[in-house]
């Protein structure tokens, strides 16, 4: 059964002995509604970004080859050695998410607690690394132990209504604490000599590709005219969401701007203090998806696509083990995302979606989808070559559970960046009056 237009369903492929299928059939599987599986995708590329064209052509290219996962789509366009290579980029990509997740919730709830009257700031039960193991146990753990994906579409959508209350947080502090940060003098320059490592980020923020096929095999009656529909109104929502969110904290920071945004706002912010709070259940609630995806490539690799209950439970708190005692190591969420992006994120989302999509497809070379991935395939090439490089020659500064000079109101010994500083000092002790409290 080929591609047929939109309307082409990718048939199931069953066969539990086939080490190509990535989502294995389970008896009595529910399947999610179209708007469960809306709210899945956004919440993937919020808590981690935006989607773009390659979804799509993953999903044409599953239907032109006749399979129903990525692995299975690589392992019948490129062999053996392409599976593999998938599989470790699959796997090591929400890992990595998992790893940094944590670090989010560690860092940002630890300042929420802070906050609370009375409690001690050196208290190790409001300390990362105590955040950090408590929400593994009570949260990420036992969301992560469902075996149905399609039961996440309420957390999803309850991750989605949290990340439009940040937005808010944030476009408000944009307009109230923007105008009193001073402004770096190259704050407007658009491409600088590290700008790969941005676009290494921003391929991190970009994808849920390494789930895609989770989410469309939850839905009933698949097609590829259901799934453009979903993706369109996931596109929509997520990019208007997105954007907003650099916008208004690069106008609101400029060249302070860290790789955790909350940790540019000061922690007498009560606001922000609050948009803290979701941002850290956001993410907490964000982590089971890419759970999902690195047990289910360990059964397909090595489990023939099911595991059985045992399995899938030891499996499930392996992998969550590791990547808490990682995240427990490392305190900079910078170069995780750097480093995730260029050499996860840019061959999942632009080299290898592309090359299958190019081999597979009988379309002339004129085709506007063979077009758009012959320009794909080489930007993700020099993406990834060139970031990762430059990730590890020159690594982005990390203020890690420092309080920005700015939030000093008696600190004079700022540097020289711009005439700003000295009425910023004057006016900070006013600030905290009126916009930290």
């Amino acid at each position: 059964m080929g591609y047929q237009g939109q309307h082409a369903v990718i048939p199931l492929q069953r066969d539990l002995d086939d080490r190509e299928t990535l989502v294995s059939e389970h008896e009595h599987k529910r399947k999610s509604c179209q708007s469960a599986a809306v709210f899945n995708v956004v919440n993937s590329i919020i808590g981690s970004g935006i989607i773009d064209f390659s979804l799509i052509l993953l999903i044409k290219g599953g239907a032109l080859s006749g399979t129903d996962s990525y692995q299975s789509l690589v392992n019948k366009t490129f062999g053996f050695p392409g599976y593999l290579l998938l599989s470790v980029l699959q796997f090591l990509y929400p890992f990595i998410a998992m790893i940094s997740y944590n670090i989010i919730a560690g860092d940002t709830l630890s300042k929420v607690f802070q906050r609370i009257p009375g409690v001690d700031p050196e208290n190790v039960f409001i300390g990362r690394h105590f955040i950090i193991v408590l929400s593994t146990v009570t949260f990420t753990l036992p969301l992560s132990l469902y075996r149905d994906i399609a039961k996440l579409g309420k957390i999803s959508f309850i991750s989605t209504v949290l990340t439009v209350v940040i937005l808010g947080i944030v476009m408000t502090r944009a307009v109230s604490l923007g105008p009193h940060i001073p402004k770096t003098e190259d704050a407007w320059v658009f491409a600088k000599p590290n700008a790969i490592q941005a676009i290494g980020v921003m391929s991190f923020a970009f994808i849920c590709h390494h789930n895609c096929f989770l989410v469309y095999g939850s839905l009933e009656e698949a097609t590829v005219a259901k799934w453009s529909r979903i993706i369109h109104m996931s596109i929509l929502v997520s990019v208007f969401i997105c954007v907003l969110f650099a916008t208004c904290g690069y106008l609101t920071f400029t060249g302070f701007t860290q790789g955790d945004l909350f940790e540019n706002y000061c922690r007498s912010d009560d606001l922000v203090t609050f948009g803290r709070f979701c941002y850290g259940i956001t993410v907490i609630l964000t982590y089971p998806i890419e759970c999902f995806v690195t047990r289910e490539v360990i059964a397909n690799v090595f489990f023939g696509g099911t595991l059985s209950s045992v399995f899938h439970v030891v499996i499930t708190v392996v992998i969550i083990t590791i990547a808490t005692l990682v995240s427990l190591l490392i305190d900079c969420l910078g170069i995780v995302l750097e480093l995730n992006g260029v050499l996860c994120a840019a061959p999942l989302i632009f080299i290898i979606p592309s090359a299958c999509y190019l081999k597979v497809s009988e379309e002339p070379r004129t085709h506007s989808d063979k077009i758009v991935s012959c320009v794909m395939l080489p930007l993700g090439a020099v993406v990834m070559i060139f970031g990762f490089i430059m990730a590890i020659t020159n690594p982005q500064d990390c203020t890690h559970g420092q309080e920005m000079f700015y939030c000093f109101p008696d600190n004079v010994s700022l540097t020289n960046i711009s005439d700003s500083h000295f009425q910023l000092t004057t006016q900070l002790p006013i600030l905290n009056i009126s916009i930290f409290q």
